[in-house]
């Protein structure tokens, strides 16, 4: 093929360009800020769900604090009532006896049901210490999601900038490219990497980096300026200069 030494030359400043997308592309992929960001919103979840969670087991504790608050009054008022029929005196000294006894198993009863009670009111006082520290915690993670989630916006849209700015860049010099070059060009970037036309310095190609023979190199020098050369080893078009 052949193409003038400045469209060859024009190649290169391509190149350049096209470097750039890529290195623009992986920048936006491999963002520090999105990799923080994907931590900070998945342990923003997990204490949500803990949160909710905790919040969840109180509402069960609550519904068995209820419970025992239902079974201590009624345990009261069956006291109560056991208490002024003992005092009353009404009745036989065997049924007397009978509600001493009685009375002794409720107080006894009582005791049991309102160390219960405390019990699970301690539980109650646990769970909400833990809640208030895991609304906190999400609280807290959920600024930093929504920060980050804005930093990350930022970066993107410098990036975006960049590329939009390159790609017009990168359209006005295809222009100046003869077509069939450009084709050819395109063709070896879309499967070489990325890069489809490297320079030819101090006896290697920087396409692939490796050095090229005395002979071949010789070969080359010689050929026309405008006698397009390729890499013998990656194949990429080597543009002298």
């Amino acid at each position: 093929m052949k193409a003038s030494k400045s469209a060859q030359e024009k190649l290169l400043a391509l190149q350049a360009l096209d470097s750039s997308l890529i290195q623009l592309d992986h920048k936006a992929r491999n963002l520090p800020v999105a990799k923080l960001l994907d931590d900070k919103t998945v342990a923003h979840a997990s204490a949500r769900d803990l949160c909710v969670a905790a919040e969840t087991e109180k509402s069960d504790i609550k519904h068995e604090l209820s419970k025992s608050e239902i079974d201590v009054e009624q345990v009261v008022s069956r006291i109560e009532k056991d208490e002024k029929r003992l005092a009353s005196g009404l009745g036989t000294p065997k049924e007397l006896e009978q509600l001493q006894h009685e009375l002794a198993s409720l107080a006894k009863r009582r005791a049991e049901l309102e160390e219960i009670e405390l019990e699970v009111m301690v539980r109650i006082d646990a769970l909400d210490q833990r809640i208030n520290s895991l609304a906190a915690e999400r609280d807290a993670l959920h600024t930093e999601v929504t920060a980050l989630a804005k930093e990350k916006e930022t970066a993107l849209d410098e990036i975006n900038r960049a590329k939009n700015a390159t790609i017009a860049d990168r359209e006005q010099l295809s222009k100046e490219v003869e077509p069939d070059l450009l084709a050819l060009y395109e063709k070896i970037r879309a499967g070489a990497d990325g890069i489809g036309a490297a320079r030819l310095h101090a006896g290697a190609c920087q396409g692939c980096n490796l050095s090229i023979n005395a002979a071949d190199l010789a070969r080359i020098t010689a050929l026309p300026d405008d006698e397009v050369v390729r890499c013998e080893e990656c194949r990429r078009i080597l543009v002298r200069i």
